[in-house]
């Protein structure tokens, strides 16, 4: 069973930059493909940046595209999603999630092709 924590999320002005951590225990981390979603106030459940087994591969939200990038740290066993620039309509919970793969290019973009999630960290940008 692969646990995952998030952490790194707070009150941050617009424009500002914050990084989010995922760790991720319980698996093999290289197993596993990663990804970021999102949800905002009365919102749904969104993707916001996906990266493949080996990380070589990343796909983004067209929202957050030239804004957050997302990495893996194989030595840590973390996923990290850096979001600079950030606007007020960031503003969400984000959470990270997890599945095994047998491919260690491709990434997935559907919450659907998640298995794990994390408890999710609050994010707020404040105009």
């Amino acid at each position: 069973q692969v646990q995952l924590v998030e952490s790194g999320g707070r009150l941050v002005q617009a424009g500002g930059s914050l990084r989010l951590s995922c760790a991720a225990s319980g698996g093999t981390f290289s197993n596993l493909r990663m990804g970021w979603f999102c949800r905002a106030p009365g919102k749904e459940r969104e993707f916001v940046a996906a990266v493949s087994r080996s990380g070589s591969s990343t796909s983004y939200a067209d929202s957050v595209k030239d804004r957050f990038t997302i990495s893996r740290d194989k030595a840590m066993n973390t996923v990290n999603l850096q979001m600079n620039s950030l606007k007020p309509e960031d503003t969400a919970v984000y959470y990270c999630a997890a599945a095994s793969s047998l491919s260690g290019n491709t990434v997935a973009t559907g919450a659907n092709a998640y298995i794990y999630w994390g408890q999710g960290t609050q994010v707020t940008v404040s105009s």
